[in-house]
């Protein structure tokens, strides 16, 4: 990653999806991460996120333009579409949510069998733009159930361990993302501050500017609505 974004951040823009849930919300696929800290700029449309966390358990925090939040590892979030809902996401650690960072709240049986959450997780063609849209609101709908089956019968404790135990595999090859990454960037800032320290300005002559003037993709199928990316790296 050689010229990241601020912090070493993704970016995307999301359409919330405006499909209905089987409880009767429109909106995106309740789930988590377990590294990255995750920021919405609402630039267009209401809505709200619904929030589940170890230290406040449930709560609704309302969506419209120029509302600006963010929530850390940890937090189960969904987001609910009350008429044209359009985010700027920001996600820390880019490269690791690419990777696999999220869980989907599905049902704790199926989380605990990693071949069912695949077969549940997985998109015809990836989610690529034009894959079959139908199959991410089945994969919602099955999210919205286990959310709620989380809410219930309070058992976010079990949802975590299940959710740490299914992506153990995956751990080290996002120990290497971090480190060519977002850690890589903070050690950066880190080396120019001894530089400066020390009267050596060198780093300023290697300035440079990078512009996206469109995203790389457009209309990718993710977990909360179409996705458009940008490749930053």
């Amino acid at each position: 990653m050689r010229d990241p974004l601020p912090g070493a951040v993704g970016v995307s823009k999301l359409s919330v999806y405006d499909t209905v849930a089987p409880d009767g919300l429109r909106g995106g696929t309740p789930h988590l991460h377990l590294c990255c800290t995750e920021a919405y700029v609402v630039t267009g449309g209401l809505g709200a996120v619904q929030t589940l966390t170890g230290q406040d358990g449930f709560a609704e925090h309302d969506l419209e333009p120029g509302t600006v939040l963010w929530f850390t590892p940890g937090t189960v979030h969904r987001l609910v579409n009350h008429g044209g809902l359009e985010i700027t996401v920001l996600m820390s650690n880019s490269g690791l949510p690419e990777a696999g960072d999220a869980v989907l709240t599905f049902p704790l049986d199926v989380v605990r069998d990693p071949d069912r959450y695949a077969e549940a997780a997985t998109l015809p063609g990836g989610g690529a733009p034009g894959a079959d849209i139908t199959a991410a609101y089945r994969r919602r709908d099955l999210a919205v159930q286990g959310f709620h089956e989380i809410r219930k019968n309070g058992i976010l404790d079990e949802f975590y361990a299940a959710a740490t135990k299914l992506k153990r595999p995956l751990l080290a090859g996002w120990h290497e993302r971090w480190e060519g990454g977002a850690h890589e960037a903070a050690a950066r800032t880190g080396r120019q501050l001894a530089a400066l320290i020390d009267n050596d300005p060198a780093h300023l002559r290697e300035s440079r500017v990078t512009a996206k003037q469109a995203p790389d993709e457009q209309g990718r199928l993710g977990m909360c609505g179409l996705l458009n990316t940008y490749q930053l790296d």
